[in-house]
């Protein structure tokens, strides 16, 4: 079953963003629990394990996505290239 097909490209979109926004809320979480400065009754296992959870929706939807025209996974790995190589340099440059 093609699911970009069956569902459209605009459901496929607002799916990708509702699990963003709970990967946001994960990721979150997580922090809140490491920093340790705001207590919460979730265990850091149970919110590593729903921000795993939650990367792999999104992983899924950017895939779903991919086999349509709104996903370009060769100028989406260039971007992250330079990105990511921007990144790297500010952290150098700050040091």
């Amino acid at each position: 079953m093609d699911i970009l097909k069956t569902i459209g490209e605009p459901a496929a979109l607002e799916q990708l963003a509702e699990e963003c926004a709970e990967l946001a809320q994960a990721a979150l979480k997580l922090a809140r629990i490491e920093r340790g400065e705001n207590p919460t009754p979730v265990q850091w296992i149970a919110a590593q394990r729903l921000l795993l959870e939650e990367i792999a929706d999104v992983e899924v939807c950017l895939s779903v996505l991919s086999t349509g025209n709104v996903l370009n996974l060769e100028y989406v790995q260039n971007v992250e290239d330079l990105k990511l190589k921007r990144w790297k340099n500010r952290l150098e440059a700050a040091k």
